[in-house]
């Protein structure tokens, strides 16, 4: 029996039976057996989830990048790392190899070196989806910098946010992006992001789009010159276990983004330890997650788990939609993918075109598809299982935040028989329970409840970036030692785990994790508004839409109003990116509050969802009669 590949149900519940039994034992095993450490671990695990600490092989040494690189140098140097596909069909695709990745990230880490970036600093990166995103990453890691990646379509202020939150040095960048027939102007959002970030002390910037830019005298560098000149080798930085790999900023209920940290050594075992199990990767395979590295999916499922098992994995430039919508299986044919691993929002988009997109393609490589960043309905599962997947290729409907690093529950293909809208079973090591409001354990089946964990797995955040008291009072503060997931769940009858939604004001559009509170703050800042709030509403595409409730200090004409839904989702684009933007706008006199001031979002989401027959009791607010306003007026 392997404890680190699962490849049949019987195996899989020996396996979790051990794991859970004792999970310092299992996991030492396999950190020992599948890693290269420069000092083994003093401890396994220490923990507390009440301080929370959680602390995972504490005293061990090592640098990831050897275990996602260099160890696969003399087996493997040739053999393809990254396949880069570029936005453009007809442009070539990059086949990069092993001992080709090793020298660029070697080179990428001198120039980071030479440039006064050492062990310990943040180096923002703000790239497009291109091989530069990659290795800036790896080199990061190889010199022992912590790597805060932001998503190429955050807006100047965002960037600037997380830039000042972890008090870069140096922002990695590029003259621009490409995203489908249009182009991006990435230099120019730095730009004015770095008026408000005097911490920022170089600029590297990449050429892609070969526009015209402004480059910064004394801060702005054009990034190939100087890796021309770097040596191809570059010693790398031996790093404590538990010494932050990077920082990955999530939104939150209230305030500011949450910078999560992760740490070197957990972070590694199990990513890679669910990339090889959940995705049963097979030497050869050609794997490809369709996500940006911006989100912890790109971090974990395309960078770091495939490349610590020395795997092939695709980076994709471009959109599902260009230059046609059958552009994702004209790419699963052309490189002849085996695992395929993408959104629901994405699927759902697919399924509305013409099947003539699809079966035009050869999709016959194809042995496991994948769902990643909410709950896959059951249309769009049927739609992907027969026309993607032809009925032969499991569907694993993975369930993780960014906040754990990894996939905690999800099918093991060809073990863990499938069943549609069910993340199914959890992974080895993982314990989740459901309890009620109150905290009590919800025990049987058929039952649902708050989804939390009640024992630590190694890719579990240990902190939010110079907040360690809001990682506390947001994960494990509400239920006593436990994490909080803040997603609700439901548990079969056969002990599968169904994802009901989020239970905070968290929405995931298009699998985006939206905070209201921020939107709102974007939205009051407009000078003709009060008040706001925000909730989300089913939307075919892209799952949840955004519904804005908004009161205006004088109520105009509707033309007025009109030229203010524009403004209202020009200042949101500006603040947080076109993700955040509202489908729709609905200006009203006033907003249901209880007595206290608590605006009653319950009541707003039934009116979002047109679900109003059970509207409970009004009569308690602070205004009741402009509930049926709301509903009279209703979009």
């Amino acid at each position: 029996m392997s404890n680190y590949h699962i490849k049949h149900l019987e195996e899989y519940f020996q396996v979790y039976r051990k794991s859970v039994n004792n999970p310092e034992n299992y996991w030492e095993e396999i950190a020992e057996e599948h890693f290269l450490w420069r000092k083994r671990w003093d401890k396994v695990l220490s923990w507390d989830f009440e301080k929370p600490e959680i602390k995972w092989f504490e005293g061990a040494k090592l640098n990831i990048t050897e275990n996602c690189i260099d160890r696969h140098l003399t087996t493997k140097g040739e053999k393809t790392a990254i396949i880069f596909e570029p936005n453009n069909p007809e442009e070539e695709a990059q086949h990069i190899s092993y001992n080709e990745l090793h020298k660029r990230v070697c080179q990428f880490a001198n120039v980071l070196k030479s440039e006064g970036i050492e062990k310990g600093d943040r180096v923002c990166i703000y790239l497009p989806m291109i091989p530069d995103l990659a290795i800036a990453l790896l080199a990061c890691a190889r010199i022992g910098a912590i790597h805060s990646v932001v998503f190429a379509g955050f807006s100047s202020m965002a960037l600037a946010t997380r830039i000042n939150d972890s008090d870069c040095k140096m922002v990695i960048t590029s003259d621009g992006s490409y995203r489908g027939e249009k182009t991006m102007d990435l230099k120019g959002i730095v730009d004015e992001a770095l008026k408000t970030c005097p911490g920022v002390k170089t600029v590297l910037v990449a050429k892609r789009i070969h526009s015209e830019i402004e480059m910064t005298d004394g801060r702005d560098k054009w990034l190939q010159p100087l890796l021309d000149k770097a040596y191809q080798s570059c010693y790398m930085e031996i790093v404590d276990a538990e010494d932050p790999l990077f920082i990955l900023y999530t939104s939150g209920s209230t305030g500011k983004p949450k910078g999560m940290v992760h740490t070197a050594a957990g972070y590694m075992v199990y990513t890679a330890f669910t990339f090889k199990n959940i995705f049963q990767y097979k030497e050869n395979d050609i794997f490809w997650c369709t996500a940006d590295i911006g989100w912890i999916t790109g971090h974990s499922y395309i960078i770091y788990g495939p490349l610590a098992n020395g795997a092939t994995t695709v980076m994709f430039e471009g959109i599902p939609s260009y230059p046609d919508f059958g552009r994702f299986w004209e790419i699963v044919e052309k490189h002849k993918v085996n695992q395929f691993y993408t959104a629901p929002t994405v699927i759902r988009a697919l399924a509305k075109q013409n099947l003539n997109f699809v079966e035009k393609y050869d999709l016959s490589s194809l042995k496991i598809l994948g769902s990643v960043g909410e709950p896959i309905n059951e249309e769009a599962w049927h739609w992907y299982n027969d026309n993607i997947g032809k009925s032969k290729s499991p569907i694993v409907d993975t369930w993780w935040q960014t906040e754990t690093g990894g996939i905690l529950i999800s099918p093991i293909p060809f073990s863990t028989p499938t069943k549609p809208t069910y993340a199914t079973l959890p992974l080895p090591g993982i314990q989740p329970v459901l309890l009620d409001d109150a905290g009590t354990e919800i025990t049987g089946i058929q039952v649902n409840g708050n989804l939390c964990i009640k024992f630590p797995w190694p890719s579990i955040a240990r902190t939010i970036w110079g907040d360690h008291q809001r990682f506390r009072d947001i994960y494990f503060s509400t239920f006593k030692d436990k994490y909080f997931t803040g997603d609700g769940a439901f548990r079969d009858e056969v002990g599968y785990y169904r994802i009901t939604g989020r239970v905070d004001d968290v929405i995931i559009v298009s699998g985006h994790n939206l905070g209201t509170a921020p939107i709102e703050d974007a939205i009051n800042e407009h000078p003709a508004v009060a008040e706001s709030a925000i909730v989300g509403f089913p939307h075919e595409i892209k799952g949840n839409a955004l519904y804005g409730f908004v009161i205006l200090k004088e109520f105009g004409e509707t033309r007025i109003h009109d030229n203010l839904r524009k403004e209202i989702n020009q200042i949101i684009t500006e603040h947080i990116g076109p993700i955040a933007k509202l489908d729709k706008i609905q200006f009203t006199s006033g907003l249901p509050k209880t007595r206290s001031g608590k605006i009653m979002r319950r009541i707003l989401r039934n009116i979002a969802c047109k679900d109003t027959t059970d509207m409970g009791d009004t009569s308690t607010l602070l205004n009741p009669e402009v509930v049926q306003e709301i509903m009279d007026n209703a979009l």
